[in-house]
């Protein structure tokens, strides 16, 4: 498998993942949240969890993961090693958070429905998520409603609008940062079959079926999913199931649709490229950039500049 040495994130970022988080960014009260994102949220009480309640991998613990962990890291050239941890978890799923000490929790589930070649899929695109510094902005979705909520608040209702429109901001980029982890998937695997292969047990596998289940038939079913865009209504269905219809909006794109995307990728010129050593490199060599001394010190212009907020608001107050 090849390993890409000092290989910059912005070699495989998908395009509508580099949109999307623009739009995002733009969004007035976004760098409201980033901040006090920045102020309230701690990882401590989130590792001390993962530490009293997973198995830590390691050389002596899940070794063969461990393995497969460290290479991985060497192909997308990651460094310093976020942590991983292993929960006893039923459900097939697989995630990665933190920002200053990134870590990687895998289920049980997903660990016992996979082999060995589809756990290093799953463990390459949780790294490209690390790699692209998706981990803050993924917490900050998932803190984003609580916290708009309480900006709404603040502001007298006017930011309740601002808050739907950020929170429907962040889905939208979290379903397209998706599509670039999956793109770090190939680049390790250099095949695109195995990750085809996660993708459809990830849909509907089973361990005790798993010979009665065909890869061609699940690529037939995203392309037939695709054509569902011929008609109008559909593409009006898929938004809606997208964005909350069935009562919660979704934080990745169907497994079909993934699907789709990466196939078209994979016979560009611009995978060849990457796959030959021609790609973008980051300025420091085998680094992931997971500080947020950056944010931290916006934090603090921010916080007075609440403060003068919070001033007004009482000085209103006071005058009504």
């Amino acid at each position: 498998m090849p390993t890409y040495t000092g290989i910059s994130s912005e070699a495989f970022r998908h395009p509508l993942d580099r949109q999307a988080e623009q739009a995002l960014r733009n969004l007035p009260g976004f760098d409201l949240i980033a901040r006090k994102f920045v102020e309230f949220v701690y990882e401590r009480p989130q590792l001390v969890y993962l530490m009293g309640n997973t198995i830590q991998v390691g050389p002596r613990q899940y070794s063969t993961i461990y393995q497969i962990f460290r290479e991985c890291m060497r192909d997308l050239d990651i460094y310093p090693e976020p942590a991983l941890f292993v929960s006893q978890n039923p459900q097939a799923n697989s995630y990665a958070l933190g920002q200053e000490n990134p870590y990687i929790v895998i289920n049980t589930g997903l660990i016992d429905l996979l082999d060995e070649a589809e756990i290093r899929t799953v463990l390459a695109h949780e790294l490209g998520h690390i790699k692209c510094g998706h981990t803050i902005l993924i917490q900050m979705a998932m803190w984003a409603m609580s916290a708009a909520s309480a900006l709404g608040e603040l502001t007298f209702g006017i930011g309740n609008f601002v808050s739907q429109a950020l929170i429907y901001a962040f889905f939208e980029w979290r379903r397209k940062a998706e599509l670039t982890a999956d793109r770090a998937a190939l680049l390790v695997m250099d095949d695109l079959n195995p990750v085809m292969l996660t993708m459809m047990k990830l849909s509907g596998g089973s361990i005790k079926y798993a010979n009665e289940c065909s890869l061609q038939e699940f690529i037939r079913q995203s392309e037939n999913y695709q054509a569902l865009d011929e008609d109008g209504l559909n593409q009006v269905y898929k938004f809606l199931m997208y964005n909350g219809a069935q009562g919660m909006m979704l934080s990745h794109p169907f497994p079909v649709e993934r699907l789709h995307y990466l196939r078209e990728w994979a016979v560009s010129e611009e995978y060849q490229q990457i796959r030959r050593g021609n790609y973008q490199r980051s300025p420091a060599s085998g680094s992931v950039n997971v500080s947020v001394e950056t944010a931290a010190s916006e934090a603090e212009n921010l916080r007075r500049q609440v403060e003068e907020l919070q001033q007004e608001i009482n000085r209103m107050k006071r005058s009504g």
